[in-house]
């Protein structure tokens, strides 16, 4: 299942190589939303891999930009002990203006299937 959400890019970091074939960048975006006349700001921490790790570069920081993403959740065990980790998987990044019927070019990232990870490729 797809989720999305709208906020203004605010942080995005160096893409991490994990392993020889395997590599993430995260990125935040910052929402804010008035919940009973009081402003609530959420800041949100996405995972791209693979492919998708150039996505926010298309973008500047303080831009308002649409986010698709898929949650995935990996379960392992190490030293005996459970651990469970949770990824918003960024899959595509467009900019606000876009989803607002703006016809701009050159903010737009093509439709392509979230990369899976596979739990044991984690180098935890």
């Amino acid at each position: 299942m797809s989720y999305e959400i709208t906020g203004k890019l605010v942080a995005r970091f160096d893409i991490v190589q994990r392993t020889e074939t395997f590599k993430t960048r995260e990125f935040v975006i910052e929402k804010s939303e008035d919940i009973g006349g009081r402003t609530i700001t959420n800041y949100v921490k996405f995972q791209c891999v693979q492919d998708k790790t150039a996505m926010p570069d298309r973008f500047t920081l303080g831009e308002t930009v649409k986010v698709l993403f898929n949650i995935k959740g990996t379960k392992w065990v190490k030293d005996g002990k459970e651990n469970y980790i949770t990824n918003l998987d960024a899959w595509r990044m467009e900019s606000a203006k876009l989803s607002e019927g703006n016809t701009a070019t050159g903010d737009y990232i093509p439709d392509a299937p979230a990369a899976d990870m596979i739990a044991d490729d984690l180098p935890f």
